[in-house]
């Protein structure tokens, strides 16, 4: 009898201890993930309909953490409330102790859809003049730091609303100096403030949008906010290009947005957020890409719930295999300055007709330097009308021109610009029309010589077609990005003589075939959608 027993608890151990070993070895990229995470952290966000539907109970939790470690995120921020949803505290608190006991860093989120007053915009979006908006936006961040002492809250937190309430509140001022005052008021007195009356430890993000062209016109004020929150993080959703819902949006504008709101932010940059919205296996790892190479400290991947249904399980499997190789590309890229021809967007600037032109511009095989402050001493510069934010801006064109500094200009600045002198030879006026989308289909030899004049300075020239990336990391790096769908040929001319090998290519079966020989540098049978990081000397 007793040997009996002693069988079957061996058994038992024994069933155990390969249950641990074959969890182990099914979780390899669980544990590069722990060990490159100070270096690039990847996170999921559960919504607070996906903390009812998907952590209440065992079952649930156990395949939550199951997929997590299989997909090497290992920090969750597990959410409160979303569109009028309260999330169960003891449901939170018990899934927050779970992922903590699994190794996991756990953060806390809000999402400021219907939070009370509807606005008479988009009928997600609250009207924040109101008394009773504000009391719920307070008791909302209340009860959030009373479980967590790190909150993300995500990308709502503005307003479209032009109701009675907020005409007669507004009185003289446009709307979105009227709604950046009310957004930066609602951020101090109803969320930051109650939140740390609540718990003295706690931090709060604020997370911006993609869409920074309208920031100020709804009410993020990036500037006075950045100042006042923790940290920031950036919505680097780009999405698929022709896709009917969510579409026009082109891959570079998540690395634009990242580089211009990290310079902004500074060290309180965190990560960026993207989701698998209308997209296909290429373009949702291309977030990922331009996520990373814009140097982002963690990549967010939104959300558990969608990403278990429709296109996400297909994106999470292309992107579990290069995350490997997303580590090495943070690695090259960690804290070098980038160089290029400077493309600034000053804080709250209006685009007029030019909306994201930064992004379509980036396509063009233009090394940006995506920035907020209008430098006359850069070697070389793109300027739009967002420029004209700048009250001496006229003055500083002067001075690159006067430098022989190239410049190039969109057509709607030049025409904002009666005096300005067309003819100077550093001068290159770019035809956008008012529509940046239409900068897609300039041919590989209308490219050259913006290419060749803008890149002198740098002393290098780059012919390839449109649509493909070319981004200056350190001293001695290039990356090469093809975002189209066919095979390409490129080609960098140096002014002297250089050796230069592969570093990296994504995704791992990517193929291109590199040589250097003297002054050039030839890059053949680059595949679709593949990035190329070159060293050079």
């Amino acid at each position: 009898m007793m040997t009996s027993k002693l069988s079957k608890y061996a058994v038992l151990t024994g069933l155990i201890v390969l249950s641990m070993v074959i969890k182990c070895q099914s979780q390899p990229l669980w544990d590069l993930a722990n060990q490159k995470k100070d270096l690039l952290r990847i996170s999921t966000l559960f919504t607070a309909q996906n903390v009812r539907d998907h952590l209440s109970d065992e079952e649930g939790l156990n395949k939550a953490i199951a997929w997590c470690k299989n997909t090497g995120v290992t920090h969750v921020f597990i959410e409160t409330f979303r569109s009028n949803y309260t999330a169960e505290r003891n449901v939170l608190e018990r899934a927050k102790a779970r992922f903590k006991i699994e190794g996991f860093d756990v953060s806390g989120c809000v999402t400021t859809t219907i939070v009370g007053k509807k606005s008479t915009g988009w009928n997600l979006i609250s009207c924040y003049t109101n008394k009773g908006t504000q009391k719920k936006l307070r008791e909302i961040f209340e009860y959030t730091a009373s479980i967590f002492d790190e909150i993300m809250i995500d990308d709502f937190l503005f307003t479209d609303c032009e109701c009675d309430e907020c005409k007669a509140a507004r009185g003289g001022q446009s709307w979105s100096d009227y709604r950046c005052d009310l957004m930066i008021g609602m951020s101090r007195e109803r969320i930051l403030a109650p939140a740390r009356a609540v718990n003295p430890n706690v931090e709060i993000i604020i997370k911006y949008p993609q869409w920074y062209d309208d920031f100020h016109n709804r009410g993020y004020e990036v500037v006075r906010q950045t100042a006042d929150y923790e940290k920031i993080w950036v919505g680097t959703e780009t999405r698929d290009y022709d896709n009917p819902r969510w579409g026009g949006k082109v891959q570079y504008e998540a690395y634009y947005i990242m580089r211009w709101l990290g310079e902004i932010g500074g060290d309180k940059t965190g990560g960026g957020w993207f989701d698998p919205y209308g997209t296909t296996e290429d373009t949702y790892v291309e977030q990922a890409r331009q996520t990373v190479l814009a140097d982002a400290k963690e990549m967010l991947l939104f959300c558990y719930g969608s990403l278990q249904d429709d296109t996400g399980p297909a994106n999470v499997e292309k992107l579990r295999a290069e995350i490997p190789d997303l580590f090495e590309l943070a690695e090259l890229v960690r804290n070098k300055p980038i160089k290029g021809v400077i493309a600034p967007k000053p804080p709250n600037s209006d685009a007029h007709d030019e909306q994201y032109v930064f992004d379509f511009v980036g396509m063009l095989g233009l090394p940006l330097v995506p920035t907020a402050r209008i430098d006359a001493g850069a070697k070389a510069a793109f300027f739009s009308v967002h420029a004209l934010k700048d009250p001496i801006f006229a003055d500083k064109l002067g001075k690159m021109l006067q430098a022989n500094k190239p410049v190039l200009i969109t057509d709607g600045l030049a025409k904002r610009m009666p005096g300005l002198d067309l003819d100077n030879k550093n001068l290159t006026v770019l035809k956008v029309g008012g529509e940046p989308r239409n900068l897609l289909k300039l041919t590989r030899e209308q490219l050259k010589p913006i290419r060749d004049k803008l890149l002198a300075p740098f002393g290098l020239t780059f012919d390839a077609p449109n649509k493909v990336a070319l981004y200056m990391i350190g001293e001695h790096s290039l990356i090469v990005e093809n975002f189209n769908d066919e095979t390409i040929d490129a080609t960098i001319e140096f002014t002297k003589p250089v050796a230069a090998r592969k570093t990296l290519v994504l995704p791992g079966e990517g193929q291109v075939n590199l040589s250097s020989a003297g002054r050039t540098l030839s890059l053949k049978k680059l595949a679709p959608r593949t990035l190329a990081a070159i060293e050079y000397e």
